[in-house]
């Protein structure tokens, strides 16, 4: 009886299983939401309206395949995709799915990505697609992907149309593997450089990250409503005040004043989400004014969604959530901190659901409404149809392994490299070096020999290091010697490793003997110094340290750079690091430096160029170098009465904000305003005069400044109100124009209300913050 029963239930469980997966297929063809030429608003209500709580929940659920974190797992060891594993982990769909790239090159991912879209569409009740996400800071943070210079080194470039080239590419590489968001770009300002994560940001102006920042989004995402398969939705972060914390230390307290934060840290977030439309953005770890930033509903639900209309999703920075209780104390359990979190605005948990699970329950049981699940839920969904992925989630792998590090994304990447170098100082015009007086060069220093790309990169599978890069230049004709000279670290520059041993003073000093020896042989030396993935980077735990209490080199760099000069050869520096260090000994004593922060996995090649003159290089200081710690904070829009000088110093920082030389020669002229005299609500045309005064094709930035004589509220000294960087030819002379009106001009007055007061204001032009030329523009009352 047993066996026949057995043998007879069988099939009609098979017949069952094939009829409700028809059926489901069916259901799923003729429901509205699966209707692409309905509007995306009647989609979203449709879907909604069918989905269980379970379903709803499991949207706003990541989840990260990463085995150092205890998650329930639907890969196995090797990362290959597991079905029947997924039908217990997925079975209620998924929100997001966090860095699928890891260990998989470009057509691995594809097909990873694919298979996992497929499994969702056929085997889950609603077929809600995933949304992947991927680091994309400066390129596609994935093995292949293309490593284009660090943040800091791309603001360095000035031109906010390269750097959407460089994010229309990023994007490109990333959505053929299957990622659609990435989170990018970084609008933090970088006002503490003992920060760690300075290097992630566009520097320390509003107005410079504000512009470099929106170039970013628009890489990212294109212009259209709806994202195409070559684009990706930006993710505008860390929502807010996160580039200015106390100590310099990472996800330490933001507690400034209303005015303060609103003037400044918010005005790059606001732009993205009212000029740049920017589909994410990312809650910032810290907290302001003792609210942490992943339980503020002023600050993500009053004024992100109400007061400046960002209707696009809202996701966690990395246990953010859990953060509020672990790390904040302002809840006591994670199923605490999931209410806290959501009833703020925040949709999605990432990296993986570690407090949201809880939700399903907590609505259950009347402590969070459903109508609140609800609204996350539509911008979840609302993001992914945007995206076309309920029409079309596939993704070619042959495509994916074309477009990955392709020759046009390598000729872009050196490009960026070329324009974010800054040449800081250039006595008696030694460079560029004329490689015919030189037999012998030596190419010395901790960041000579290793390419070093700067936090969140991966392995692109090709780099050019300096030593590299100059080899390749100078050929066979010129011989290139090289040696260490000192460590930065002892450890590897590994920025995931938690472990840092600092450079150990006695081997060091054994390095510089040798160095010195290599040196003596040499006709010139070029000295690579600065800092590495270790010494500066995101300090993400206890454990894992990268901020600072002081921004002098370390590993006896100086010591190293005293030898060098000591051996009576002419002497170039070129930095490579994350921060702005105070190398006052090498201002000082070395006749040329030269800075590059990270630049790429091009870098080796730019450097070469730069220093023997293929390329005339024109960056610009996107943030202040300092002399020491004890001039912080250096950012150069201070008010009137914070800079008295310092007993036995100078309140003058080691190069200003905007700073950057060249091998032209450039003289400004004519600057005049038209009209003189506008209204509060006007506009007038500034013009200036731009002239290459040198035998020399070069790059300037013209930049523009304004101060505010007299205002009901302290302003700054000088505020950067437009930028434009040009190309002149030796002689040619250019007029640069820029429009100055409401939104240059205005600021927040005594009761908190955006006004323009009449009045003078200066109107400053020239190549940096500080070598200007001055007019006049009258506001009149009306």
């Amino acid at each position: 009886m047993k066996g026949r029963f057995q043998i007879s239930f069988v099939p009609v469980l098979l017949t069952v299983a094939v009829l409700s997966v028809a059926l489901a297929g069916l259901a799923q063809e003729i429901y509205p939401y699966r209707d692409a030429k309905r509007p995306v608003e009647q989609r979203v209500a449709d879907l909604l309206s069918r989905m269980t709580l379970e379903e709803k929940v499991a949207q706003l659920e990541g989840t990260w395949q990463n085995r150092q974190f205890p998650v329930t797992f639907f890969v196995d060891e090797k990362g290959a995709f597991q079905p029947d594993r997924a039908g217990l982990v997925l079975k209620d769909g998924l929100g997001e799915m966090s860095r699928p790239s890891e260990h998989r090159g470009p057509r691995e991912m594809a097909e990873f990505t694919n298979t996992i879209q497929k499994w969702l569409k056929e085997n889950t009740r609603l077929g809600i697609p995933v949304l992947f996400h991927e680091e994309c800071l400066h390129g596609f943070v994935a093995p292949k992907g293309t490593s284009y210079p660090q943040a800091i080194a791309l603001a360095s470039t000035w031109d906010p149309a390269l750097v959407e080239n460089v994010f229309s590419a990023t994007a490109a590489e990333a959505r053929a593997r299957g990622a659609q968001q990435c989170l990018a770009p970084v609008l933090d300002l970088a006002r503490d450089p003992r920060w760690g994560r300075t290097e992630e940001t566009y520097g320390e102006d509003p107005y410079l990250v504000t512009h470099v920042g929106l170039a970013a989004i628009l890489g990212l995402q294109g212009n259209e409503p709806f994202l195409d398969k070559a684009h990706v939705m930006a993710t505008a972060k860390h929502f807010a005040v996160h580039g200015q914390p106390e100590g310099g230390t990472n996800v330490a307290p933001g507690s400034y004043s209303e005015r303060v934060v609103r003037e400044y840290f918010l005005r790059p977030f606001e732009y993205a989400v009212k000029e740049g439309h920017v589909r994410s953005v990312m809650a910032s770890y810290n907290e302001i004014d003792g609210i942490p930033s992943h339980s503020n509903k002023h600050l993500l639900d009053d004024i992100l969604r109400h007061e400046w209309g960002f209707d696009g999703l809202l996701v966690s920075d990395y246990f953010g959530i859990t953060d509020l209780k672990n790390l904040h104390h302002v809840v006591a359990s994670n199923d605490a901190a999931a209410k806290m979190a959501l009833e703020s605005g925040v949709e999605v948990e990432l990296p993986f659901a570690d407090a949201y699970p809880s939700l399903l329950e907590e609505v259950r049981e009347g402590k969070i409404a459903e109508a609140t699940v609800d609204r996350a839920v539509v911008h979840v969904l609302e993001a992914k149809f945007m995206l076309g992925l309920f029409d079309d989630p596939y993704v070619d792998p042959d495509y994916a392994e074309k477009i990955s590090n392709s020759a046009e994304h390598q000729q872009l990447a050196l490009k960026a490299a070329h324009e974010a170098i800054i040449l800081l100082k250039n006595e008696n015009h030694l460079l560029p070096l004329d490689q015919s007086k030189y037999k012998r060069i030596a190419v010395i220093g901790p960041n000579a020999a290793d390419v070093h790309l700067g936090g969140y990169s991966d392995n692109p599978g090709r780099g050019v290091s300096i030593l590299q890069g100059i080899k390749n230049h100078l050929g066979s004709a010129t011989e290139v010697l090289y040696a260490e000279g000192c460590k930065i670290t002892e450890t590897v520059p590994d920025w995931n490793a938690d472990k840092v041993v600092l450079g150990d003073p006695a081997l060091n000093a054994k390095r510089i003997q040798d160095a010195v020896k290599v040196a003596a042989r040499a006709d010139l030396v070029i000295l690579a110094l600065g800092g590495n993935e270790q010494t500066s980077r995101e300090a993400w735990a206890v454990d894992h340290p990268g901020d600072r209490d002081s921004l002098d080199l370390l590993g006896n760099q100086d010591d190293l750079v005293k030898a060098m000069l000591a051996t009576g050869k002419p002497v170039v520096v070129f930095l490579l690091h994350g921060r702005p260090n105070s190398i006052n000994y090498i201002a000082e004593h070395v006749p040329a430096v030269v800075d590059g922060w990270y630049l790429g996995q091009e870098g080796g090649t730019a450097v070469a160029d730069v220093l023997f003159g293929s390329y005339n290089p024109g960056g610009k200081l996107p943030i202040t170098v300092p002399r020491s710690v004890g001039q912080l904070p250096d950012y150069y829009y201070q008010k009137p009465s914070a800079r008295r000088e310092y007993l036995g110093s100078t309140v003058k920082p080691l190069y200003p904000f905007g700073w950057g030389l060249s091998y032209s020669t450039f003289q400004y002229g004519n600057l005049h305003v038209s009209p003189e005299e506008i209204g509060p609500e006007g506009k007038t045309k500034v013009s200036v005069d731009v002239k290459n005064t040198s035998a020399v094709r070069g790059d300037e930035v013209v930049q523009l400044y304004i101060r505010d004589e007299v205002s009901s509220v302290t302003r700054p000294v000088k505020e950067l109100r437009g930028f434009r960087r040009v190309t002149l030819d030796a002689g040619e002379s250019k007029t640069i124009e820029f429009t100055l009106g409401p939104d240059e001009l205005s600021f927040l007055n005594r009761e908190m209300r955006r006004v323009v007061e009449p009045g003078i204001f200066d109107i400053m032009v020239g190549g940096n913050s500080v070598d200007l030329i001055e007019t006049k523009l009258n506001v009149g009352a009306r």
